[in-house]
């Protein structure tokens, strides 16, 4: 409760400095027909989340020198993600050069987990996680409080699967998510940002790898990310088979349907209480057979496709108001 509480205050602090730091810059999201606020609001908060988090990691490492190599690579990943988005929070980046250094963080965790003596294939898929959920965080942040909600929610999860110090990284990460949300909800005076919603995915993905060790079957270590990649990968495939520019900016996922009929609280909370429950299914089934992991992640995601489908389908048929 005292690393919680620390990291907790700091997180608070730190955003508080970055929004007046942000407003004295100049630095505002306005609102467009791209974007789901009304209001020009400072952004680049989640700066404040990335530097608990790398505090954690410095502190990991310094207690703990079986791992100081590995947690040393994880964290450079991780500052990799957030600095090319500080960049562009401050001045738009092309997205090709914001992926090539995301390739390069998803290389140095993949290294950091090989340290780990995880083996090859989870190293793989910890490669493939880490450049998905950076995007995916990105993509998702679009409505107050819904990025940090559900990271600080699958982070608590993994937290209470890992053995220290990643564990200490990953309780980190909730803390840094819980100082930022009263700033970003339910009245948004900052948003996190490309450096925020970036390094929430580079760090879910971290994670995600890490827990493969403390679950029987891999497949319910996804069940909390199963709100952000149902929505953004069935967004994403819509608009490639529409042949939209599907890396520009819009409104068109479904949590931002829902947020213009029903409010960005709404929402969040209903997205909130399904990756809790997600999450205690999770840590209820690590321990399940491979068939059981798979069967409950496949309810899941057929739960979360049969929402977006309904959303998107009250979209077309019902005026906006």
């Amino acid at each position: 409760m005292p690393w919680l509480l620390l990291h907790l205050a700091a997180a608070a602090v730190l955003t508080w400095l970055t929004r007046r730091y942000a407003l004295g810059r100049g630095l505002l999201d306005t609102p467009g027909a791209r974007r789901s606020h009304t209001q020009p609001t400072p952004r680049g908060g989640g700066i404040a989340i990335v530097l608990v988090v790398l505090a954690a990691c410095a502190w990991g490492a310094l207690h703990s020198s079986d791992h100081g190599a590995a947690i040393s690579l994880f964290a450079a990943g991780l500052v990799l993600v957030a600095g090319i988005g500080w960049l562009d929070d401050h001045r738009p980046l092309p997205a090709s050069r914001r992926f090539v250094v995301h390739l390069l963080a998803a290389s140095s965790l993949a290294s950091a987990l090989w340290l780990e003596a995880l083996p090859w294939w989870q190293v793989a898929l910890g490669w493939g996680l880490a450049v998905c959920l950076i995007n995916i965080w990105n993509f998702m942040d679009g409505i107050n409080g819904l990025a940090a909600s559900q990271a600080a929610i699958a982070a608590a999860g993994f937290s209470l699967l890992l053995p220290a110090p990643w564990s200490w990284v990953g309780w980190a990460l909730c803390a840094g998510c819980l100082g930022f949300l009263p700033f970003n909800f339910p009245r948004a005076r900052i948003f996190m940002g490309d450096v925020g919603s970036g390094a929430l995915g580079y760090l879910l993905a971290s994670l995600t790898a890490l827990s493969l060790k403390a679950a029987v079957s891999p497949f319910v270590l996804l069940l909390p990310l199963v709100v952000f990649c149902i929505d953004a990968g069935f967004t994403l495939l819509r608009r490639v088979l529409r042949g939209e520019a599907w890396w520009q900016p819009h409104t068109t996922h479904a949590y931002q349907c829902a947020a213009r009929r029903l409010g960005h609280t709404w929402v969040t909370m209903a997205c909130a209480l399904f990756s809790l429950t997600a999450t205690i299914l999770m840590l209820i089934a690590r321990q399940g057979t491979v068939l059981l992991g798979f069967s409950m992640l496949i309810l899941s995601c057929s739960f979360a496709a049969w929402t977006w489908m309904w959303i998107q389908r009250r979209a077309r048929t019902l005026p906006q108001g």
